[in-house]
């Protein structure tokens, strides 16, 4: 209860203060290398730039930068010595003969865990690793800027065991005073950069402080993110933050806003109150059904907009998906092993836990959000469709969402919003990279690239569950049933991690608080 407590007030006053710190992740143990040459052999690539599979090839790194990628013969066929590079002396050989390699993936919403989540920085950071993610941007710098400018440091040197990290500030953190003037929001947003941010994330303010801060934030050079939260959502949706200079936008809150063609604000109930979490996301659910049907002049004329201003959309559909199957979510197989007893709690049905709102969740709740799943999913897949950037982000640590798993999980989420493997593969790497503006660096497997990558010995496009650390089930010609998958290896600066040792080290983690406190999980009003 009071975890839960302290996550309240911190979330209140976000805007003028620290928040409290979770653990720091400890010196890197973890992983071989890197060294002065990789060359991964043999594997079939799976791009992040929209290209087909191909292979085998050989992938060349040098001084964690990709070097070449060449094509060393054809499925099947045993490949010549002569027509492969040639390893150097000190330099690393890793066969990956019938396995699939793809860029590192890219978490467009990783939140570095809580105080109120109990989640110390090396259980997050590993199940991230675990499930092939190489970059993540922290949407709040939740811990604080300088925490998480400290880890995002200790990263890009290795010397933690941690995906890259960028810093999106939330607007107004650290502010002595509430920000209230145009001005005010200006001096922030240039103090922020000075700070070394990487972004800053917003949930809403006056239309005239939105413009200034995002004008100045553009103007700088940095990028955005924005929740519309609900409480200014009805002065200012997307359409206003894109067409100030906002760079993306996440879940969905302000688009569904800018689709109202009959009303200027959701209909709410009438006894709805924005702090009752029951109220919040319940009416949450019945916002795309008061929007503009798609493909009607409203619908396309905000899409099109958008695509215009070259905006992202970062849905996280994973992070809502317990609002149209809570069963579902709750029982996910990997909460017994990976799941920490003070996030398990977390989740648990409370009126002060952020997204904790099973006060009375039932059939009619998951009725309406399915419903709004499907209107949703269909905006975004033609957003994609007409030529729109769509990522991957996973909002981990909320709603039964563990991360890494979730990752994976928002990519089935985006096959059933219609993208094809590929597309999605594009949406967790290069996609992603570009959002950040990072795509001469990272998002995809070119000469002149950083040496991230995910490899893992069943092919994902055909399953996408393979990459789940739990790996996919599976029936042998011996009727005997298997996990098949998993990520086997995860490569982030040339540096090589076995990801199923990660997920070993986490689930020991899991084991020894268990043991310490005796917890065991338990389903939600069951003694």
């Amino acid at each position: 209860m009071m975890r839960n407590l302290i996550f309240l007030v911190a979330i209140l006053s976000v805007q003028f203060s620290v928040l409290a710190q979770i653990e720091s992740a400890p010196d890197r143990v973890e992983g071989e290398g890197p060294w002065s040459q990789l060359i991964i052999r043999g594997a079939t690539l799976i791009n992040g730039n929209g290209s087909p599979p191909t292979g085998p090839v050989d992938i060349v790194v040098e001084q964690n930068k990709i070097v070449d990628v060449q094509t060393v013969g054809y499925p099947g066929v045993e490949i010549k010595p002569e027509k492969r590079p040639q390893l150097k002396t000190g330099g690393k050989e890793l066969d990956a003969s019938g396995m699939y390699v793809m860029p590192g993936f890219i978490d467009m919403h990783g939140h570095i865990g809580g105080e109120a989540q109990g989640t110390p920085a090396e259980y997050v950071f590993k199940l991230w690793l675990a499930h092939g993610v190489t970059t993540i941007r922290d949407p709040s710098a939740g811990n604080g800027l300088e925490w998480v400018l400290e880890h995002k440091a200790k990263s890009k040197d290795n010397r933690i065991t941690a995906p890259r990290i960028l810093a999106y500030t939330s607007f107004g953190q650290g502010s002595e005073k509430p920000i209230s003037t145009p001005q005010m929001a200006k001096n922030w947003v240039q103090t922020n950069a000075e700070k070394g941010a990487d972004g800053i994330k917003f949930f809403g303010a006056r239309p005239e402080i939105m413009q200034a801060a995002l004008q100045e934030n553009k103007r700088l050079g940095l990028r955005s993110a924005m929740h519309h939260a609900q409480m200014d959502v009805a002065r200012w949706n997307v359409i206003n933050s894109a067409e100030a200079g906002l760079t993306s936008m996440e879940h969905w809150y302000g688009l569904p806003e800018a689709l109202f063609t009959d009303k200027t604000l959701q209909h709410y109930k009438l006894d709805y109150n924005y702090n009752n979490e029951q109220d919040r996301f319940a009416e949450a659910g019945k916002l795309w059904e008061q929007a503009a049907p798609p493909f009607s002049d409203r619908w396309n004329e905000v899409m099109n907009k958008l695509i215009d201003l070259d905006f992202t959309i970062d849905p996280t559909f994973n992070i809502y998906e317990a609002s149209r199957d809570l069963m579902r979510a709750r029982r996910a197989e990997w909460h017994d092993d990976y799941t920490l007893p003070s996030l398990w709690e977390f989740y648990q049905p409370s009126k002060i836990s952020h997204g904790s709102y099973w006060h009375y969740w039932g059939t009619e709740e998951e009725t309406q959000w399915r419903k709004n799943y499907q209107l949703w999913m269909t905006f975004v897949n033609e957003y994609k469709n007409r030529g729109g950037r769509v990522t991957v982000g996973s909002d981990s640590g909320f709603i039964f969402q563990l991360y890494g798993f979730a990752y994976i999980r928002e990519l089935e989420l985006l096959r059933e919003a219609g993208f094809h493997p590929l597309e999605i593969m594009m949406s967790a790497t290069l996609n992603g990279a570009e959002a950040l503006g990072l795509e001469d660096q990272i998002g995809s497997v070119e000469i002149g690239k950083l040496a991230d990558f995910v490899i893992v010995d069943e092919n994902p496009l055909e399953n996408l569950k393979v990459l789940y650390g739990t790996g996919a089930i599976k029936l042998t010609e011996d009727n005997e049933v298997i996990r098949a998958g998993g990520v086997k290896y995860t490569i982030k600066d040339g540096i090589i991690y076995d990801a199923q040792q990660l997920l070993n080290d986490v689930k020991k983690m899991v084991e020894s608080d268990k043991a310490a406190s005796g917890y065991v999980i338990k389903q939600p009003g069951m003694e």
